[in-house]
């Protein structure tokens, strides 16, 4: 009970990490912790015509957390992606890009542009 406590803490550090990271790099953001039937989003930030759907991983390295995006996270991403995009109709005209923030202790967050591939063929 007491790791599970520790590892939501953890997670929930992590996402304010990057909310903050990505807001020093000029993104707007858009929503956080986005829920659809299916997939959820961390993060949804906009920087110009480019909105960025956010995967925040905390690990304990680095290295770690990239790969923890897996096929089947992104298809959860992905869904949420297209249930979001239905309802906000004005973002289809963006550059729409999978991003990923990654979290270790002692160390400084990581951006990743385009980490992943979004899946938007039944969009």
């Amino acid at each position: 009970m007491r790791d599970r406590q520790a590892a939501r803490t953890f997670g929930v550090r992590a996402e304010w990490v990057a909310l903050a990271l990505l807001t020093l790099r000029g993104y707007r953001v858009l929503a956080r912790n986005f829920t659809a039937p299916g997939g959820e989003i961390d993060l949804i930030a906009q920087r110009g015509q480019t909105i960025a759907f956010v995967e925040v991983k905390a690990r304990p390295h680095m290295d770690q957390a990239l790969i923890a995006i897996t096929e089947q996270k992104r298809r959860r991403i992905a869904r949420a992606v297209q249930v979001w995009l239905r309802t906000n109709r004005w973002a289809a005209t963006h550059v729409l890009r999978g991003d990923a923030v990654v979290v270790a202790p002692r160390r400084w967050p990581r951006h990743v542009p385009a980490a992943f591939e979004l899946d938007l063929s039944g969009y």
